[in-house]
């Protein structure tokens, strides 16, 4: 049974864009409220419990809470304080003097106006009593910088979830506060692989409470290749997988990793899926033939690929990097390129209507919009829009610019107040993730968004990256001559001739230009 909130299928394997009638209602956050016999003034609800009555009625926990957290300039007063009241005249949000609420709503120790989350205190006061109670600062003036982080966040509640008794991340804490974990990478490496160790370290990197080693990607990379090997046999198996690992796939990244605008989340991707499927070669060549790499024949190969799923195809690179390295075999051997049986594409029209579903639902956070539109005008691959930094958008007086590639493209005039905003409020900044310069941050401190994240997000406009990114590179190629195409979006002359081939353009350009290596 197909998902109602999912777009349906379009005929041809692609996704029919949503409309606001079928689209998928947003899921809301916090615990779902209790049903009961109290109705809310504010929300309308019934709830099993009225937290507290205003002059404008009764108030649920929710509504209270979110009245609390409610900040700005009073319309009445003009005073900027918190905006908890409801004026009778507009229904506005106002101040407890203008509204005439006797609640008490200030913290004792700090005296900032705030809902009172324990024994008096804001949530800021109390989660600081935490953290340091756990983390036992002392002099350590980097437990200090940890502890005032932690409680000046934008979201201080989030903090105080994440460290609740008995969570991984309370124990880590507690490990540091014990001094049994010391603030260094080498430190962190020794524990269990867990998302809150990896989330803490990159906090404590990113705001320079341990030092920083260089990409971060290429370290765990490493770390992957050293228990890859300690999980192979050692029949001479895992010492060729650790050489073919270190001279033809490390060596490669690390010098990929000199280049910042690389992305080496694809890079390691594509790398580990090579080391794997050459151990599981390895492995099946031992089992069925009882042979090793020094007897690998070509029937052998062909054997193994017509014995097995596409994946196997993998292993080509492998296969070529030992005709280079053992001199007394037969230099033909070989395994055929995983080419793509068919070309995904969506229509020139669902296209348009994918555009539109970015711009007109404003109910999908704009990052979201905003990258599938990226996606959608210049064809941008998705692990190259989770990379790009505010200081790719500039401004001139003929209008904004986004540089993709060599020479920066222009912006269409309707969108700029978007980008703008984004620049300006890239989000993910209420935790840890600040002074980023990502244009789209993780949720993970210093790091942007995972490509991955991305496409499941895209998703929900009904955008299938692939299918979108193959036929906005189609109706470029169609629109705009080969030098210029490269130059805005920094594709190399090879995929570019690809796409016009495809699209029926005439190719001498082309041709020419992927002949002088441009």
């Amino acid at each position: 049974m197909s998902d109602p909130g999912r777009p349906a299928t379009g005929g041809n394997g692609s996704a029919r864009p949503p409309t606001l009638e079928n689209f998928a209602p947003q899921n809301k956050r916090g615990r779902p409220r209790s049903a009961g016999s109290h109705l809310c003034d504010r929300c309308q609800q019934h709830v099993a419990k009225i937290r507290v009555r205003w002059p404008d009625g009764a108030v649920c926990g929710a509504c209270f809470t979110q009245a609390t957290h409610t900040y700005g300039t009073c319309p009445d007063c003009r005073e900027d304080r918190m905006l908890p009241g409801r004026s009778p005249a507009t229904g506005e949000p106002i101040c407890r003097d203008c509204a005439g609420i006797a609640t008490d709503l200030s913290c004792t120790r700090c005296e900032r106006e705030a809902e009172r989350f324990r024994a008096g205190l804001c949530v800021r006061c109390a989660l600081a009593d935490d953290l340091t109670a756990v983390l036992k600062p002392g002099e350590d003036l980097r437990l200090h910088r940890l502890i005032s982080l932690l409680t000046e966040t934008g979201r201080p509640e989030s903090i105080y979830t994440y460290m609740r008794p008995g969570t991984k991340a309370r124990q880590l804490l507690e490990s540091i506060g014990n001094r049994t974990l010391a603030l260094t990478h080498e430190a962190f490496d020794a524990l269990p692989r867990s998302a809150a160790a990896e989330h803490l370290r990159a906090l404590l990197v990113h705001h320079r409470m341990m030092t920083a080693r260089g990409n971060e990607n290429l370290a765990r990379f490493e770390q992957w290749i050293a228990a890859r090997i300690d999980a192979l046999p050692d029949d001479g198996t895992s010492r060729l997988i650790e050489r073919f690992a270190t001279w033809h796939h490390l060596k490669r990244v690390r010098a990929r990793a000199a280049d910042p605008e690389t992305n080496l989340e694809t890079v390691t991707h594509a790398a580990k899926q090579d080391i794997t499927e050459a151990g599981k070669f390895l492995l099946w060549l031992r089992q069925h033939h009882n042979a090793g790499a020094d007897d690998l024949q070509q029937s052998h190969v062909d054997d193994y690929l017509s014995s097995g799923p596409s994946t196997r195809k993998a292993v080509r690179n492998f296969v070529r990097w030992l005709n280079r390295q053992q001199s007394g075999r037969p230099s033909g051997l070989d395994a055929p390129f995983r080419s793509a049986q068919s070309i995904p594409m969506i229509t020139q029209t669902q296209r348009r209507e994918l555009v539109r579903n970015c711009l007109e639902h404003h109910h999908v956070v704009r990052s979201t919009r905003l990258a599938g539109l990226i996606l959608l005008l210049w064809a941008h691959p998705l692990n190259k829009i989770v990379m790009l930094r505010r200081d790719h958008l500039t401004t001139t007086p003929e209008g904004m610019l986004i540089k993709l590639g060599m020479t920066p493209a222009a912006v269409p005039a309707a969108l700029t107040e978007m980008f703008w905003q984004q620049s300006q409020n890239p989000g993910n900044r209420n935790t840890a993730n600040t002074g980023t310069d990502w244009l789209f941050p993780g949720t993970r401190a210093g790091r942007h968004l995972h490509p991955g994240t991305l496409a499941e997000r895209l998703r929900v406009l009904g955008i299938d990256a692939q299918r979108a990114r193959n036929a906005t590179l189609r109706d470029l190629t169609q629109e705009v001559d080969a030098r210029t195409l490269m130059d805005l979006l920094g594709y190399s002359p090879g995929i570019i001739a690809q796409h016009a081939a495809r699209a029926a353009v005439p190719m001498s350009d082309y041709v020419a230009l992927k002949n002088s290596g441009r």
